[in-house]
């Protein structure tokens, strides 16, 4: 059989048919070939025909490649017209992220940040099928058998043999009769087990529906009663639940993707003082980037930027803007009074030019009295200004990096460590770590460390509330070679914990002057993460080094993450 070649690189953009011939009347000679192309990228089709085969494949190896030549000219043009609008979509963005620099507190004025304490309840049903689905089990019926009629014939009767087929016949039907019943007796066993049976499994299931239901609904109304619980405390002015209470409205407050907050919130009740010290963004992270354009000759997005003066400005209105918005924000979410002052300490980590290291300075500090901050209009201020009328304390130009000495500083020994309680105890092979408190997460990780470290004489303690950004537990190993001060943070995360995370860790490492860091999580780790911690003295533990730490110490448990995702729905009020 005849065939054709078709010579390409891009075979798969041709969809080729089936070579054809028409043939002479008499059937005995070939007179053309036909066969059909169609290109799938370019919505192209041709048919060729030749009298001779060798003739056909000159035609198919033109068509081909001119296709080819057509082919890379459209994919030239995608390409160009690809790479405009992606140089035109990060043009906008770069606009709209410098827009959103400028409207960092105007943000806020349209915001009520007061804490809706029924939105953080969880009011969700138990969504478990109650059904029991196994099919009931069905009683196995046959018909009982007929008695059948013998044939009788003349013969039968005139030899005397009718009485004995007669005989014959009702024992046949006796015994089939006697099978039926035994059978029936067997069927009517059988079913009766399996019924017994699935009644069991149907009253287990209906037990264990029940059992589950009522430990959603107390774990539920336990977690619900822990939101009034801390209502409770900031009405009555404890000192605990007005941290928390800062804590949440500073969460909660969006800055979308401009950077990652940090802080550490105190109180000092008897001046009824919210003492914050806030991580303001790095200059080194600000965004720059003005526009992009895209070159056709060499298929590269060249990238415009602002100009050093434009980032110097940027970096300090956002500052400016940061301080104000936070002390608004957690002032008009104190509805109970409890918050008289407001101290505000900016703290940025940057690199060093002169060492190449990187560096941690407080750049600004600002005391406000509550009635002093309520009489400004801040739809109306030039943030730099309203900071300094408010004899807040910084250097001209707070890009110099100039370090200085905050107004009042935050006493982190007295509050700093919280008592410690056993979270072990309740652990079993049904616990999921991805899906329990966060507080039971972080003490657990503590009781977990201290196992971990007491064979050395090492300690473990945990530390309050304070963000995502801080320490959830300290260990303090004594070896005089591998030991010193370790920072932990533990992350019940049901989703790959990102680098951002892990550049935390490291730097609250430099902060704390800790000598090594451990990130523990549910879940895993981002590539990024992995390349960032390379190198330096931080340990990533993953929820299956997590299991096989718990196992090591005589505790099992699972992480379930899908199942997680499922029941942390508005789990935690943090």
């Amino acid at each position: 059989m005849e065939h054709i070649e078709v010579r390409t690189a891009n075979l798969k953009s041709i969809t080729i048919g089936k070579l054809q011939a028409k043939f002479s009347v008499d059937g005995t000679r070939i007179l053309r070939y036909f066969i059909d192309f169609w290109h799938n990228d370019l919505d192209l089709h041709k048919e060729l025909s030749a009298p001779e085969i060798y003739l056909l494949q000159g035609k198919v190896d033109a068509l081909v490649a001119a296709w080819d030549k057509k082919l890379a000219e459209h994919r030239k043009r995608s390409a160009i017209t690809e790479g405009k609008d992606a140089a035109d979509q990060m043009t906008i963005e770069a606009a709209a992220r410098l827009e959103a620099l400028s409207g960092i507190l105007a943000h806020t004025l349209k915001v009520d940040d007061r804490v809706d304490w029924e939105a953080l309840k969880d009011h969700g049903a138990y969504t478990v099928d109650p059904r029991f689905l196994e099919p009931k089990p069905q009683r196995k019926t046959t018909a009982e058998p007929c008695y059948q009629e013998p044939d009788i014939s003349f013969w039968d009767v005139l030899f005397g043999r009718k009485g004995r087929k007669l005989a014959e016949a009702k024992e046949r039907h006796e015994t089939s009769r006697r099978r039926w019943q035994n059978e029936q007796e067997r069927n009517a066993a059988a079913f009766s087990k399996e019924m017994s049976e699935w009644e069991a499994r149907r009253v287990a299931f209906e037990a264990e529906y029940a059992a589950r239901k009522q430990r959603f609904l107390e774990e539920q109304a336990e977690r619900n009663a822990k939101v009034d619980t801390l209502d409770r405390g900031v009405s009555t002015g404890d000192q605990q639940s007005i941290i928390e209470h800062a804590t949440l409205v500073l969460d909660k407050s969006n800055y979308g993707d401009l950077f990652e907050k940090s802080f550490v919130i105190d109180y000092v009740p008897d001046e009824k003082t919210l003492l914050i010290e806030y991580d303001l963004p790095s200059p080194d992270n600000m965004p720059t980037l003005k526009g992009a354009r895209f070159i056709p000759a060499t298929g590269e997005i060249r990238e415009t930027h602002i100009s050093e003066r434009e980032q110097k400005a940027n970096f300090d209105a956002s500052c400016y803007q940061i301080c104000l918005r936070t002390i608004h924000e957690v002032l008009e979410a104190d509805e109970h009074g409890n918050i008289d002052k407001v101290l505000f300490n900016g703290f940025t980590t940057y690199v060093d030019r002169t060492t190449g290291r990187d560096t941690t300075s407080c750049i600004m500090s600002v005391l406000v009295n509550r009635s002093d901050f309520e009489a400004i209009d801040l739809r109306r201020v030039d943030p730099k200004a309203c900071f300094k009328s408010l004899k807040g304390v910084s250097a001209s130009s707070l890009s110099a990096l100039a370090p200085i000495p905050p107004v009042m500083e935050l006493n982190k020994e007295d509050r700093r460590f919280i008592e410690a309680r056993s979270a072990t105890g309740w652990l079993s092979e049904a616990t999921n770590l991805a899906a329990i408190d966060w507080e039971d997460f972080e003490h657990l990780v503590r009781e977990l460390f201290e196992k971990e470290f007491d064979t050395r004489g090492g300690e473990v303690k945990i530390t309050q509330a304070s963000s995502d950004g801080g320490v959830d537990a300290v260990a303090f190993d004594p070896d005089p070679i591998t030991g010193g001060k370790i920072v932990i943070q533990a992350k019940r995360y049901t989703r790959t914990v990102g680098v951002s995370a892990v550049r935390d860790l490291f730097g609250t490492m430099q902060h704390e002057s800790a000598s090594r860091g451990i990130l523990i999580t549910t879940a895993d780790y981002g590539p990024d993460a992995y390349q960032f911690a390379s190198g330096k003295p931080i340990t990533l533990f993953t929820g299956a080094n997590l299991l096989h730490l718990l196992e090591k110490h005589g505790y099992k448990a699972k992480i379930d993450l899908r199942e997680a995702r499922k029941e942390l729905n508005l789990r935690d009020y943090r």
